[in-house]
């Protein structure tokens, strides 16, 4: 079931109590949110080796991703609040890093404008099922989606720093990193995103408004 209708406990579970709301899980998540900036001023600094921080502390901000949700059902601590924040950290973190990466001229922006808007448009679904009470289950569909996000922007980002090593100090490596190869592999790379995140989101539609329907 996509659409899961709150019970009348668990709407007043939604007011937490200031315990429950920084619990290991919630704090993992709110500290994606809070490094999505530290990786974007890391990621245009002028100095090499500050750029070069930014692939460790979006590497950490995608780790929090991997142990926020599984520490919260290993405890027992899963509340409505990190229900809702988990994807939306996750979607604030990767949108961030795409626009980024267009910016520098990295990927093209068509690849990217279809993710950032099915994401939107998913994250309002959600806001819209909370409104009316129900809460809007991620897919495992959704959630290898995420998966692989992160783990691209991450190959990118640490493409990048190689080849700016790799020029600075003249090294010889068996990789393909000069001009012609570096777009075709970060574009590639994006492009297999951008098929996952339409599958994802065209289960998400079709399912919603059947789900929805039946649980009002």
């Amino acid at each position: 079931m996509l659409w899961k209708v709150d019970s009348p406990s668990e709407a007043r579970g939604m007011k937490l109590t200031r315990r429950e709301l920084l619990n290991l899980p919630n704090v993992l998540t709110i500290s994606r949110i809070c490094l999505t900036p530290v990786f974007l001023l890391l990621l245009f600094e002028d100095d090499w080796y500050l750029r070069s921080m930014a692939v460790v502390v979006f590497a950490i901000a995608s780790l929090t991703d991997l142990y926020d949700g599984r520490i919260a059902r290993t405890r027992n601590s899963v509340t409505e609040f990190g229900r809702f924040m988990d994807p939306l950290a996750d979607k604030i973190l990767v949108t961030s890093a795409l626009i980024a990466l267009v910016v520098g001229r990295i990927v093209h922006f068509w690849l990217v404008v279809p993710i950032i808007v099915r994401d939107l448009l998913i994250t309002g679904m959600r806001l819209r099922g909370a409104y009316h009470g129900c809460q809007m289950e991620t897919s495992r569909l959704a959630k290898w989606k995420t998966t692989v996000q992160l783990l691209a922007v991450v190959i990118i980002l640490l493409l990048i720093g190689l080849q700016e090593i790799v020029q600075r100090f003249n090294w010889v490596v068996p990789l393909p990193l000069d001009g012609s190869w570096m777009p075709l592999l970060t574009n590639g790379l994006m492009a297999i995103v951008l098929f996952l995140t339409l599958l994802s989101g065209l289960h998400y539609f079709l399912r919603s408004g059947t789900s929805y329907n039946e649980s009002k």
